[in-house]
């Protein structure tokens, strides 16, 4: 394209840029691939949207740069707030008071998850100050990647409500823990005092413009209909808005985001449900988070050294999840057998793990560098490989009405016109 550019340079006129025609065309592959994964193979269409952005990256795909800042920053900040809306109100907080065991299940897990692989990479030799973010990276699991298997496999029971509150919360210790350490990082505090200002600051503006966000959105449910197009538009125009306030005034959109949907969920008192009318807006963000995370992973420095290391982090997170899970799972109110799904369904990294990973790189030059050498990788594959193994954790629980096995049929198949129907209808 860049030479197109060059010998056409005579006859070019001001538009909106060359990188919008190759976002364009890119997301338009990705939603081509999406829909021939999930329909030919049996996998979620977030493989799909990952593939494409990971073959765009490793090709030299120039849109976005790491680590993110500007445009690029604010769409994955925006795509992230929108999906932790909706997984925020998805979380019931009277279900903690009647089985506080689901809270100890989650804190163990995440608790878990961090010194295993803290621990377990200082042990073969990488640097405390490199093995303490990427144990918080670890950490976080993608509800939006979980979000979108679940749908794509349409499932729904017990083991898929409790796999996303567990990701759901582990996302909000991570977010929270992240950007404080790489805020103390970057102004290299030492006095607890001084500590102590950027962390409530951050904290404090992030559960403020969540209030205020829920708040709005009350007082529109009051008048306004919670299926309405109009109450969609105001929905994402409110949660861009909180998106640019929370992050210019120092504090976290996305835990701004969480902690506004957790809220409107407890104080409306009608039944709120995420709009129909939001699907296609919702789900074109989304994609493009899913393709930028990729695009991005894939522009790290692979080598042996960094594979085996990538390759132990992985190891060490999923079988502390697995083991976290079934340790919180005694009065829990799960079976055994269902713990051991819900920590695989954990598996997933995407988004937010890169959001981290990109703080710490803005701030901590060298050692950034090193972090996301390692943390690029890893959030890379289990962006791909998550996605299998939380479907194949929702089928093997019995909760995915979808069939597993791609269905080779014509476009005459009445089956696949039904289901084609289906799709369209969801």
């Amino acid at each position: 394209m860049g030479n197109l550019v060059t010998i056409w340079a005579e006859w070019l006129r001001p538009s909106a840029g060359l990188v919008t025609v190759q976002w364009s065309l890119l997301l338009a592959v990705a939603t081509i691939a999406g829909y021939l994964v999930q329909r030919y193979i049996g996998l979620p269409k977030v493989v799909g949207y990952a593939l494409v952005g990971s073959l765009a990256g490793f090709a030299g795909f120039t849109g976005a740069v790491w680590p993110l800042s500007g445009t690029g920053l604010f769409v994955l900040e925006l795509a992230i707030a929108v999906v932790l809306f909706e997984a925020g109100g998805r979380i019931p907080l009277r279900w903690f008071r009647h089985n506080p065991m689901v809270l100890a299940q989650s804190i163990a897990e995440s608790t878990l998850t961090y010194v295993a692989v803290n621990l377990g990479l200082q042990w073969l030799g990488v640097a405390s100050a490199v093995a303490h973010p990427l144990a918080l990276v670890a950490v976080a699991a993608s509800p939006a990647v979980l979000m979108r298997v679940a749908m794509d496999a349409r499932a729904s029971g017990p083991v898929t409500e409790r796999a996303m509150v567990l990701a759901t919360l582990s996302t909000l210790y991570a977010l929270s823990l992240g950007t404080v350490q790489a805020e103390l990082e970057q102004r290299q505090q030492l006095h607890l005092l001084d500590s102590l200002q950027p962390v409530a600051l951050l904290l404090g503006l992030s559960i403020i413009v969540g209030a205020v966000l829920a708040f709005a959105l009350r007082l529109a449910l009051k008048v306004m209909s919670p299926t309405s197009e109009n109450t969609s538009i105001l929905l994402l125009a409110l949660i861009a808005a909180a998106t640019g306030i929370a992050s210019h005034l120092g504090g976290s959109a996305p835990i701004a985001a969480l902690l506004g949907g957790m809220l409107l969920k407890q104080v409306s008192p009608r039944p709120w449900a995420w709009p129909r009318q939001m699907g296609t807006a919702a789900s074109l963000l989304t994609m493009m988070m899913f393709v930028l995370v990729s695009v991005v992973a894939a522009q790290s420095d692979w080598n042996m050294k960094v594979a085996g290391l990538v390759l132990a982090l992985l190891a060490l997170r999923g079988l502390a999840k697995v083991v976290g899970v079934a340790l919180g799972n005694i009065g829990s109110g799960a079976s055994w057998r269902q713990a051991l799904w819900v920590g695989c369904a954990l598996a997933p990294m995407s988004s937010i793990a890169l959001l981290i990973a990109s703080q710490f790189a803005l701030m901590q030059g060298a050692t950034g560098r090193m972090i996301a050498q390692t943390a690029l990788p890893a959030i890379l594959l289990m962006e791909l490989l998550g996605a299998v193994i939380a479907t194949v954790a929702l089928h093997r629980a019995g909760e995915a009405s979808q069939h597993w096995l791609p269905q080779w049929r014509g476009r005459d198949d009445p089956g696949a016109l039904a289901a084609e129907g289906e799709e369209r209808e969801t």
